[in-house]
This record gives C-alpha cells, structure tokens and sequence, in this order.
C-alpha cells in the first residue's frame, strides 16, 4: 500500500471513528491538494498528506508534525481564536482515534469550525468601505508586528526573479498555445527586474523582507459578522512567506482586483500606504502583482491540461487561463501620470474631497498632517502637545515635511502613480517646487482650489477639535494666522487651478471636470 493510499484509508477510517462519537456531528470531508480536512462538530481537523513536491515536504510524520506546529505558530498571528493546537492521531490506520490512548501514527491541525458561506472569496460583494480599512489596518499592523531581519537568507533580487521564471517556464511547457503573450510577460518582467534589481536589494537591506502569511487573498479571509480573520497562512516553506511585505499587499490586490472591486482595492492600497508609510515600496506593486497573476495563470494551466478531461470541460478552465493572462498585461501598461495638489485653508474640506477621490480616480494619496506627525515618531491620531509655530509646526519642520512629501510624490510619479498632495500649500513656493517636478517630467498638473468663508471655517475647525480625531491640530488660533500669512494663487497658477465647490455635494462633477482638463493637458 502506497503512503497515500494508507493516508486515504486513515483518513476514511477516522471519519468512521468520528460519526461513532456522540460530540461529533455534521461531519464533512474536503480534500485538498496537500491536506484532508475532517469537519466534525465544532472542530475542523487538517491532516496533511504524505507528499514530496519540492517547494513542500510532507514526506514523513516528522516533517508533518513539525508542519503542524509550524502552522499553529504563524496563523496564530492573525488568527489566534481559529487555531486550537496540534493533535495527536493514535491506534492504528485501520482503528484510528483522537483518544490519545495507543502509538502515535499521524498528526493534525485543529481548528475552530466557521460557517459555510463566510469566506469573502465566496461573497466579494460583502467587503464594504468600512471592511476594506479593517483590512488594510490589520495587514498594516500585522506587517508592523512581524520579525523583520536585516539580511534573512531570503528574498535576494535572484531569489524573488527565480519563481517569476519558472512560472512563465511551466506555463510554456503545459499550453504552448500562450507563447506569444507568454514572451510578452516575461519580456516585460525581465525589463522591470533589470531596473529594479538595485531596489529590490536595498529593501532586503531596510527589512522589508519579513515572515508574512505568504498566501493572501479573499479565499483565505472569513468575515465573521463584522470581523475579519485571515487565516491559512503558508507554514510548509519559508521562502513562500519571508517575503516583502509589497508582495504580499500585491497578492491582495491583484485578487480583490480580479474580483472586479478595483474601487476597493484601490481604498485599501492607500489606507495601508498611510498607515504604513511605505510609499517608497509602490515602484515594485506592478512587478509583484504580474507575478502574483502568472501564479494564477500557471494553476489555471494545471487545471485544464489534467489527464482526462473533455474537450467540453477544458473549454471553460482555457477561457479562464486566457483571462489570468490578460489580466496579468494590464500590469505592463501604467499609463501617464499626474500630479495633483490641494490649495486651502484649514477646514476648507481638503482631506475630505482628496479621499472622495480615491473612489473614481486611479491615485495616492499622501496627507501632509499624517507624513508631518510619521517624520516627528507620532501616530497620525495622537496629539504632538505642540502650540502654533512651535513643536512640530515650525518654519523649519514643515520646510523638512514639504521636503519629504517632494520625495514621495517624486517617487510615486516615477513609478507610474497619479498622485494627489493633500496639503495647505499656502506659500508660493511651496507650490513652485511641485509644479516643478510635473514641469520636468513633462506630466499634468493640477491645483485643486479651495475657497470657503471664514465663518464657516472656523465653525468647522472648532467642530473638528472638539472630536479630536482627525491628525490636523489646526484650531481656530491656526486658521487665523494661515488667513493673515497666505500667498494667494498667482495669475499663472489659476490657469493650473480648479476651484472646488464641496457645497455641491457632486464629487462625480468635480471628478469629471479634472478628467477633462487632465486629457487636455497640453504642457506647462
């Protein structure tokens, strides 16, 4: 008997043992690739399978034992009431039981049993606005949390090129029929390695290379009412999971993406990007997320070059392929940046239209309130203790936080990203230097003007301090000096501006309006 015919038979025999006991009920058995996955009751009980792939070792009972505590230890990072513990299989293949009583023959992972129909990848639809930044919080915290090495014995330019070939090697040899898009992608992937390799080195060098889940994506996070848990992170190779944390926000995209929530997904990418302020990662999101699709694409490939199957079945399973493939080319083309920044007061209802935004518009965006209190060590919400003109609102650090949003605005363009600065922007030539950049790389620009009366101002500020929930500290104080100091927009820069009403309630007008004068963009 083969070692996976004898993990079948154990597998069927504690089925049997299972539906004997009066705590279990509502028993099902899921196959999977690499494990058999008992329900029983409450409980769910993961066995892996005794296989050799390479990328995986499950070959022994050692190996699956430390493979099963390997998976308690990391899941429960993001998943700790999911994740019970490791149980032992006693008896023999033929009477096994989880009494503990006998020789220990295999091993398994419990876990708390969720309902049927909670996984998002099965409902998509219900990842509201609001869950999107539960979930860009939680992966940013989580990326925050997690071991971090200087140099890990992973994730070298040649060991994050290495699996974006064999992808493209294994598709070719299965579906030959792909080799012109195939050349195209990989071409593409080639080109990007070569201009990255340097960047791809230096963020293994500031620990951005850290043990991650490695597997992220819809079809491994469970909405349970209002909270979301990740879950089945990759515990059977390291080099799966220590990898950038750019990647792994690329898997989750790609797929949400694919879901066709790109208005999601564009909400979590800049709730993370504020949360984490890792806006220097954004010019390698477009090389993981090709890759994170050829993954897609080559597992697509297995699927319909299965033996047996008919040419009825292979249909659907090669148009599914051909959309991986498209999907994946989208991520060579980015198209023309622009550059957008905000012009106004305090209160004058930046923050809130530059978010609004993100909903119609492919950008990011950096808030000058949340980048002012990262480059002083504080969290966006809490409070610096410092007056106007003092503490973190001096001349010279707010020149050091326009400094700073220059270089991540820079950054962003360069790698393709229309950015909006969310900024007061009240001196001249604080204005000049982003015009500037838009000026030499030859790209849109735009001024989003706004102009509110003072009285609604201040009862808006007054209002917003009151909560003490938003990362300005502008109070009324503040506004009064912003109205006496700013330079107002030149005769020259109003031919760059566009003047926001947020009375009309109609972000579609103003969203429009932008496309249009960015389209006509004729050069500065």
């Amino acid at each position: 008997m083969s070692a996976m015919q004898e993990h079948h038979r154990l597998v069927a025999n504690l089925v049997r043992w299972m539906s004997a006991q009066k705590a279990c009920n509502r028993i099902e058995l899921i196959e999977t690739h690499i494990s058999s996955v008992i329900l029983a009751g409450s409980y769910a009980y993961k066995i892996k399978k005794p296989l050799d792939l390479g990328f995986l070792d499950f070959s022994t009972l050692e190996r699956r034992r430390f493979c099963c505590e390997e998976e308690i230890r990391l899941n429960r990072r993001l998943a700790e009431d999911l994740y019970i513990d490791v149980v032992d299989i006693t008896g023999t293949v033929d009477r096994p039981s989880l009494t503990g009583q006998g020789t220990v023959i295999e091993h398994a992972v419990r876990m708390r049993r969720f309902a049927e129909g909670t996984l998002l990848s099965e409902h998509p639809q219900r990842l509201t606005a609001a869950l999107a930044d539960e979930l860009a919080q939680q992966l940013a915290d989580f990326h925050a949390s997690v071991a971090g090495a200087t140099l890990p014995p992973y994730g070298t330019p040649e060991q994050v090129l290495l699996p974006m070939q064999q992808n493209f090697e294994q598709i070719r040899s299965l579906d030959p029929e792909c080799s012109e898009q195939l050349s195209r992608l990989q071409t593409w992937t080639l080109t990007e390695f070569g201009r990255l390799k340097r960047r791809l080195a230096e963020r293994r060098e500031q620990g951005h290379i850290r043990e991650c889940h490695g597997d992220l994506h819809l079809g491994n996070i469970v909405l349970e009412g209002n909270r979301l848990i990740l879950f089945d992170g990759i515990e059977f190779n390291p080099e799966l999971r220590w990898i950038d944390t750019m990647s792994e926000l690329a898997f989750l995209l790609m797929d949400i993406e694919e879901k066709g929530l790109a208005r999601i997904a564009r909400q979590i990418l800049n709730k993370y990007l504020e949360i984490s302020g890792d806006y220097q990662g954004m010019d390698l999101l477009r090389f993981y997320q090709l890759y994170r699709a050829m993954v897609r694409a080559k597992v697509s490939a297995i699927r319909l070059h299965q033996p047996d199957l008919s040419v009825a079945e292979k249909e659907p399973l090669r148009a599914v392929l051909s959309t991986y493939l498209e999907n994946a080319l989208k991520y060579t083309v980015s198209g023309r940046p622009s550059l957008l920044i905000t012009h106004g007061l305090s209160g004058s209802g930046k923050s809130t239209v530059s978010e609004a935004l993100l909903k119609f518009m492919a950008v990011v965006r950096v808030r000058s309130d949340v980048e002012r209190k990262r480059l002083a060590g504080l969290d966006p919400g809490s409070d610096s203790g410092s007056s106007p003109m003092s503490g973190i609102y001096t001349p010279d650090f707010s020149r050091k936080t326009y400094d700073y949003l220059l270089s991540l605005t820079h950054s962003l363009l360069g790698a393709g990203y229309t950015v909006v600065v969310d900024a007061a922007f009240l001196k001249r030539d604080q204005r000049c230097r982003f015009e500037e950049i838009a000026r030499r790389l030859c790209l849109p620009f735009l001024i989003l003007d706004f102009q509110v009366p003072m009285n609604e101002l201040r009862r808006r500020v007054t209002a917003r301090e009151r909560l003490g929930s938003d990362p300005s500290e502008a109070n009324v104080e503040v506004l009064n000096r912003q109205a006496e100091s700013k330079e107002s927009l030149t005769e020259q820069e109003r031919q760059s501006a566009v003047r926001v009403n947020q009375e009309s309630g109609d972000i579609g007008d103003l969203v429009k309006l932008l496309q249009i004068r960015l389209d006509g963009y004729t050069g500065l």
